[in-house]
């Protein structure tokens, strides 16, 4: 599923796209938005993970796997900051995000790291291929982890994605297949008071990618109360969704234990003019 080693900046390229794959697959699968047959199954360790196919039988599933290639395109080139996956109320007139994926993504030059405390010159290696290995397994237990623990979903619910990018080295007219620029308004409103739960990361020698999550508080079963800040924004910004955070924390290679983090962070930031792309066509939704 995942490549044995991560020397190369085409291996880890591999890794991350695989990744994205796999977590947009386990959402999709957990919240029951398509059916059994458009998911094939493959296993990383004792981890069962079911993987999205193209399914000619569900539009649905089709139009993901499209999207996700999209993604793909953007990642090769090095464009995308953050993929977003939104599923949509359409309760009223103004649409209104039930819940909300985000996949952060960084890049990064392998540069060896010179020990200056030693007399000798020894250059520090990045993280070996067993500790990613490891960190992916977590946030994919994690992930699956999280989704059980979600209330159910709307039946009125479809579901959306969105690219954002690093402008200072995305083509202004660059569009991903099968996205187009994003020509709705750049506030959301999300329904009901949400949290934000912080999955993991995952971090080679040439790219970092983070995944969140954002739910309603009252369909997260086991949130602490008392790790839930209150008074949270119910607004979501396109320009600020992808706030910045400690570069300490995003840098950091350790393997930690990620236990599920709920908290009422500030997701409304700096209003910045930023590069957004949008499907070409509406979700087909495949609830049934």
């Amino acid at each position: 599923l995942f490549p044995e080693s991560i020397t190369t900046e085409q291996q880890s390229l591999v890794l991350v796209k695989r990744l994205l794959a796999v977590s947009v697959s386990c959402i999709t699968y957990m919240r029951g938005l398509f059916p059994e047959s458009s998911y094939g199954t493959r296993y990383l360790d004792d981890l069962s993970l079911k993987i999205l196919r193209e399914d000619k039988s569900c539009l649905g599933s089709l139009q993901i796997v499209k999207w996700i290639q999209g993604c793909f395109d953007a990642l090769e080139k090095q464009y995308v900051s953050v993929f977003f996956t939104f599923q949509w109320s359409v309760l009223s007139l103004l649409k209104t995000v039930t819940e909300m994926y985000q996949f952060k993504f960084k890049y990064k030059k392998n540069v060896p790291q010179m020990d200056i405390s030693s007399n000798h010159r020894e250059f520090v290696a990045g993280p070996c291929s067993k500790d990613v290995k490891q960190a992916s397994r977590l946030l994919l237990r994690t992930l699956y982890l999280l989704m059980q623990d979600l209330g159910p979903l709307p039946n009125d619910v479809t579901l959306s994605m969105k690219l954002l990018y690093y402008n200072d080295v995305t083509p202004k007219d660059y569009q991903p297949p099968g996205f187009q620029e994003d020509g709705s308004p750049g506030d959301l409103l999300f329904a009901g008071d949400p949290i934000n739960l912080r999955v993991g990361s995952v971090s080679t020698d040439f790219h970092f990618m983070k995944v969140r999550v954002t739910a309603e508080k009252k369909r997260v079963r086991k949130a602490d109360s008392n790790l839930i800040q209150k008074n949270g924004p119910t607004e979501i910004s396109h320009q600020g969704l992808d706030c910045e955070e400690e570069d300490e924390e995003e840098e950091s290679t350790k393997i930690n234990l990620l236990n599920l983090a709920f908290s009422q962070e500030e997701v409304i930031g700096p209003e910045k003019k930023r590069k957004v792309s949008e499907p070409e066509k509406l979700p087909l939704n495949g609830r049934k």
